[in-house]
């Protein structure tokens, strides 16, 4: 066992990577559920991001076309959910696992031809004088622009739940969708947008995981990340920076525990494998203790005519 050959600074910045995909699906599913939907089927949109954004960035040459391409696969996935419950009135959580199981069938059809293939690299976004900083530089400065977008677009959906108009209304859906029709607001229309965004920010998060974190494509690579994304929407008390702080941990948590395997600590793989789940789990449910309640609305179906 030999702990020295463990590089702190790289130890912080590999996190970062490893906690992006999580908080871009996570934040997304956040802002469905404070309109009052349950989305189950995060992992599928996730996997069909994957494999979208890496077809498109090695047939393209760009992983800005992968991206976006990510984004619109993960959001037309969520189409399917949207038709299901918010127009045929299908339960929520019966939708949302079949939305998961497609993704998963439909992503191992589409990525057959691309396995073993390497997709163009991802640039880093190293900033001037700032990126040669010791400790810092490496840590804050010297990633790619999708982990940076990640950071943004959480502090833009607190700000936007927090302090618009627009996130009000979308917690007034979330809360009470009656009493939000009979102040004539249009919740279908509010709930199809929030599921989109989120399809299209799972749809960034499966990418970056076959992009950059891990840049090849292999049948089912997201692994349960969906799952802990919806883990830590609730644990977190659907609060966009207590997510940030879970995915951070469980990014955390992972990167660790491979660090450790590497120095050859002398506890059981398995064990090690399965801490990152069981640590998050158990950092985020002291952090749910004050007892913060989900939207009142949430998973119910809303009939229009009501």
């Amino acid at each position: 066992m030999d702990l020295s050959s463990i590089n702190p600074v790289l130890l912080v910045a590999s996190l970062m990577v490893a906690a992006t995909p999580i908080l871009l699906a996570a934040i997304g599913e956040l802002v469905v559920e404070k309109a009052g939907v349950l989305n189950l089927g995060v992992e599928g949109m996730m996997i069909v991001g994957a494999i979208c954004g890496f077809a498109i960035s090695v047939e393209s040459g760009s992983p800005l076309f992968g991206f976006v391409a990510a984004a619109i696969g993960g959001a037309v996935l969520s189409l399917l959910f949207v038709i299901l419950t918010q127009y045929a009135l299908a339960n929520q959580v019966a939708s949302g696992l079949a939305l998961t199981l497609f993704g998963l069938g439909l992503s191992a059809l589409l990525g057959q031809s691309y396995v073993g293939v390497k997709p163009p690299a991802t640039p880093r976004l190293d900033l001037p004088v700032l990126s040669d900083l010791p400790v810092v530089g490496p840590i804050l400065f010297s990633h790619d622009p999708v982990l940076y977008f990640g950071i943004a677009l959480t502090a833009a959906v607190w700000a936007v739940l927090r302090f618009t108009r627009a996130g009000l209304i979308l917690r007034a859906v979330g809360e009470s969708h009656d009493a939000a029709h009979a102040l004539g607001y249009k919740v279908v229309r509010i709930r199809v947008m929030a599921i989109l965004f989120g399809g299209a920010c799972a749809g960034l998060g499966g990418a970056y995981i076959s992009l950059i974190r891990v840049p090849q494509w292999t049948e089912g690579m997201t692994a349960g990340v969906g799952w802990i994304a919806l883990a830590l929407v609730v644990f977190a008390s659907w609060k966009p920076w207590r997510a940030l702080l879970g995915a951070y941990l469980f990014g955390g948590v992972t990167v660790m525990q491979l660090n450790l395997q590497a120095a050859g600590v002398a506890i059981p793989v398995e064990y090690l494998a399965m801490s990152p789940y069981l640590i998050t789990i158990v950092v985020l449910v002291i952090l749910s203790a004050d007892k913060s309640r989900s939207p009142a609305a949430l998973g119910r179906i809303f009939h229009a005519s009501n």
